[in-house]
């Protein structure tokens, strides 16, 4: 195997050299079920009409391994004879159930390869040679056997992984519900691979049997409950850790394994979203601006290299918070951004991948919200696709840690975002970004809130004109009122709108920080050197603990967004030629030359947005404890007086 970028390269021969045995395992083998329950019989051998006339079918597949043995005895498992039962008895070898036969021998071989990798790479390959020896120490018999239990579920989930994914194209709309995966042993990776496959074979038999429509449709149903029972039990494995650390690429199937997470295929989302054009959205001038420019950011992307020029130059913004009021424009600014993304990937041929993490992916199963939020992230960070992934009203969907009327559902979601947006195998390529949006985002954990790396305050239509463009904007064409004495979106103008957006954050706005600033500034002066700036931020540590060190590099970032204070010019969009498709370190020093200088103004500008806003969710959720607090004292003394009452 080989490395390639941050991937490693499953090699072809590795997976091919166990073709054999997998072709073995369909053809046919013994299993005495220790959990399920068998509900079907095997495949049985058919009677011969007369003597020397045999019961194989007329025709002979090409297909190596499809050709089933009918004459064999009607014991044990024979897969590839279950998937020829699955079409009513046609004598010929459907394309189906060809490319069935094909994509379990190549699942079951990219398993049985990756377990090989797995065990050369931990201790597993010395322990197996020490125990055939009879040499194995007896103080290392449970470590040997927790192994074998981590290999078994690494090869189970691959298999499912794998076999879904070289399937997904064969599925239509026909579903099924195959009940649970129950046969599920992790007492080492051969015993576990036969318990799936007998399972599959019963699944098979009790559901697809002479309707091979539903052929794919149980298989994949089968693979999705084995991958979701397999990741649960993998959660609380301690020696898993050489797998998911690793991504493991195949580049015949462009395949992708990435721990215990869903592979999926490198496709653009079909997006069912009203797009908004970026005059559309009024008011919200920074957000806005912002969002235009993470757009551009994003189809910089190099494919080749697998990493984006702002991504290793500074300033890309990989996580956002978008807050403010209901109704103040936070799904038009995601429809806008969307649209663009869409509209650009379209032009440049790239595929483009959106996902919205909702309050539908809250399950009372446990560790089921967790799984679906890892789904979530694997997808939009996919290094083959230009990702933007949402997570609207995130206090509804990710729990504050500590507070009880958070669900485990919602606390596990919490745990996942925390550790993706920010955690030890974080990797920021610069081909994906996340949003997160909430108009009461002081309910946001603090510790979430803060990997948070871009502030947008979504505040809507602010001035006269804004209000006047998005009256006339809502109410359409269809009327005669006449627009009197207003130039329609002339306040929308981006540049000078964002350009007075920044400069009124030159002093700060919410009243705690205004004290801070002015305490510092009349003792040091005008804050103009990084002394007098790190003293400011000192300050405002000592007003509010939890403007901490992770909040000093969310400012840092701001300004490097800042000193890339540029949009890609719209030709670049329009004409992929002149920049998408120019090789990496091309594209990287035609980046460098926009870029501009940092100056005082702009730290000092990001300081008190930033801090501002830390301030603002502190006294929203400060006044909301307050408020809780309130309450339950109220409550308290009410119960005293009824209780004292009823003892009257």
């Amino acid at each position: 195997m080989s490395l390639t970028g941050d991937q490693m390269e499953l090699r072809e021969e590795d997976i091919r050299k166990h073709y054999a045995a997998a072709e073995a395992l369909l053809d046919g083998f013994d299993h005495a079920p220790r959990i399920a329950r068998a509900t079907v019989s095997a495949p049985v051998q058919r009677e011969e009409r007369s003597p020397g006339i045999g019961t194989r079918r007329r025709f002979r597949s090409t297909t190596v391994g499809l050709a089933t043995r009918r004459t064999e005895a009607a014991s044990g498992v024979h897969l590839l004879a279950r998937i020829a039962e699955c079409d009513a008895d046609d004598p010929l070898t459907s394309p189906r159930q060809a490319a069935v036969a094909r994509a379990l021998r190549r699942a079951l071989s990219i398993a049985m390869a990756l377990g090989d990798t797995f065990s050369e790479t931990t201790a597993l390959a010395e322990l197996k040679r020490a125990n055939l020896d009879n040499t194995l120490p007896r103080d290392r018999a449970g470590e040997f056997s927790e192994l074998l239990a981590a290999e078994a579920l690494l090869q189970l989930y691959v298999l499912a992984n794998g076999l879904s994914y070289l399937l997904s194209a064969q599925l239509g709309e026909v579903t099924v519900d195959p009940g649970d995966a129950e046969e599920v042993l992790t007492d080492n990776a051969p015993l576990a691979l036969q318990g799936a496959l007998w399972e599959l074979d019963q699944k098979l038999a009790g559901f697809a049997l002479g309707d091979e429509e539903r052929l794919v449709p149980t298989i994949a149903a089968w693979c999705e409950l084995v991958m979701e029972k397999v990741s649960r039990r993998a959660d609380s494995h301690p020696h898993l850790g050489a797998f998911t650390a690793a991504t493991w690429r195949i580049e015949a199937d462009d395949l992708t394994i990435r721990g215990f997470s869903p592979a999926s295929h490198a496709k653009s989302s079909t997006l069912v979203m009203s797009f908004k054009k970026p005059h559309e959205v009024v008011g919200n001038h920074i957000a806005k601006y912002q969002a235009m420019k993470l757009a551009k950011m994003l189809m910089a992307y190099d494919f080749d290299r697998k990493l984006n020029p702002f991504a290793e130059l500074g300033g890309f913004i990989f996580t956002f918070m978008g807050d403010g009021m209901p109704g103040t424009g936070k799904t038009t600014l995601i429809q806008m951004m969307a649209g663009l993304l869409n509209d650009y990937c379209q032009v440049a041929g790239y595929p483009f991948r959106y996902r919205n993490l909702s309050t539908e992916n809250i399950d009372s199963y446990q560790g089921k919200s967790g799984q679906n939020a890892k789904a979530f992230i694997s997808e939009i960070m996919d290094p083959a696709v230009i990702g933007f992934g949402t997570v609207d009203d995130i206090d509804q969907i990710a729990g504050k840690r500590g507070d009880r009327q958070s669900s485990a559902g919602q606390q596990e979601i919490t745990a996942v975002l925390m550790e993706s947006f920010a955690g030890a195998n974080t990797v920021v390529r610069g081909n994906c970004t996340f949003g997160m949006f909430s108009n009461y985002p002081e309910n946001v954990d603090d510790a979430l809130r803060q990997r948070a790396g871009a502030r947008f305050l979504v505040d809507g239509p602010r001035t006269r004109e804004d209000y006047v463009d998005i009256l006339a904007l809502l109410l359409g064409k269809r009327h005669d009122i006449p627009l009197g004495d207003h130039e329609l979106y002339a306040a929308q103008e981006i540049k000078r709108a964002v350009a007075e957006s920044f400069a009124s954050h030159a002093r700060p706005s919410e009243a705690g920080l205004v004290t801070v600033y002015d305490a510092v500034q009349q003792r040091l002066g005008p804050l103009d050197t990084i002394a007098k700036l790190g003293t400011y931020l000192k300050a405002i540590q000592e007003a509010d603990p939890r403007f901490t060190g992770r909040a000093i590099k969310n400012i840092t970032d701001a300004v490097k967004v800042r000193a890339m204070d540029f949009e890609l010019p719209d030709e670049w969009m329009e004409e992929p030629e002149l920049f998408l498709f120019r090789d990496y370190d091309t594209k990287r020093g035609m980046i460098e030359e926009l870029r501009q200088p940092i100056t005082v103004e702009m730290v000092v500008q990001e300081i008190n947005r930033y801090a501002d806003s830390e301030f603002r969710y502190a006294d929203k959720s400060d006044e909301a404890a307050i408020e809780s607090m309130v309450r339950d004292m109220g409550r308290t003394e009410e119960a005293k007086r009824r209780y004292l009452k009823g003892r009257d």
